[in-house]
């Protein structure tokens, strides 16, 4: 069975997402469409010409006929975050942009998952509910999982032991009002803030004392520094999209911190941002209500008004 992904935009998120698909052999066939044909087909053109080396693959330039059966549609097309600037700064010039995208994306590909990427990614998630009428289950956005994969990556590092054992997410929005829930974190199975009192080892006192504010300001301002320092964030976020979509090819249901509407689940109503949700073959199949500290719960609706009031102020 194919497994078709059609991306839209192809600066440097959609093709390095392009890229990790066709070394990873996660899809069979991936559509490049971009209002820059020439650069589209410049991307396509150096990705295929390396597939010698890879997995069985067709990836080449198109139009938004050729997202004709697509399984997964990718939406990374957007104005770019600058240095110095937040990601909801972006917020109505990309929200046009999306509504101009969605009749013609949708006429063309109405039964494939679309996965949300360009910022600020919960508004836009948000527009793609309002404006698509696709069922709800169809449309999620890349949300907090590259921030949980931020998050994890830096723990893995504070104890010194591998990724694979550390679990803990970011809650809320993708951005500056995002926090770690640390009451549902732990490494192998032992909460996060216990772990070292439990840790048997001769150089368990070279292991700090684990500093939240420390850990969640990093978090918080990586994709800054790392645009600050380089002009773009493009490989982490890459990874983390192609995460999403290997899990809904898998078949298996996946928790993952992904941009959802919100319809009760913690109090929150008729708003896109990431707590747990299950992810599968079919899209959005369930969410994962996790019990939140009531100093949790407050951050969390925090985040919530922190989107509402750029929200109020955007024309969908």
């Amino acid at each position: 069975m194919g497994k078709k992904v059609t991306i839209i935009g192809a600066g440097s998120v959609g093709s390095t997402i392009a890229y990790t698909m066709a070394v990873n052999g996660i899809a069979t066939e991936v559509v490049m469409i971009d209002i820059n044909e020439s650069k589209s087909l410049g991307e396509a053109l150096d990705i295929r010409q390396g597939v010698a080396f890879c997995p069985p693959i067709s990836i080449y330039a198109g139009s938004y006929q050729d997202a004709k059966d697509s399984d997964i549609v990718i939406l990374t097309s957007g104005v770019a975050r600058k240095p110095g600037q937040s990601r909801l700064d972006l917020a109505q010039v990309n929200v046009n942009i999306t509504k101009s995208i969605i009749p013609e994306i949708v006429k063309y590909a109405p039964n494939a998952i679309y996965i949300i990427v360009a910022n600020p990614v919960d508004i836009l998630t948000y527009t793609f509910h309002k404006v698509s009428g696709l069922p709800e289950n169809q449309i999620l956005g890349s949300g907090t999982i590259l921030d949980t994969a931020r998050l994890r990556a830096r723990l893995a590092e504070y104890f010194s032991i591998n990724l694979g054992n550390v679990h803990a997410y970011v809650y809320g929005e993708h951005g500056d009002s995002s926090f770690v829930p640390w009451s549902l974190g732990t490494i192998a199975n032992i909460p996060i803030d216990k772990y070292r009192d439990y840790l048997i080892d001769a150089n368990k006192n070279l292991i700090p004392e684990l500093n939240h504010d420390e850990v969640e300001t990093y978090i918080r301002k990586s994709g800054g520094k790392i645009i600050a320092r380089k002009g773009a964030t493009f490989y982490a976020v890459a990874v983390s999209v192609c995460h999403i979509v290997k899990c809904i090819f898998s078949g298996a249901d996946t928790s993952m911190t992904v941009s959802t509407m919100h319809h009760g689940e913690y109090g929150l109503e008729d708003i896109c941002l990431s707590t747990l949700a299950i992810v599968g073959p079919t899209g959005v199949s369930g969410k994962l209500v996790s019990p939140l500290t009531d100093h949790e719960m407050e951050l969390l609706h925090k985040s919530a008004d922190s989107l509402r009031s750029v929200m109020n102020g955007l024309t969908f």
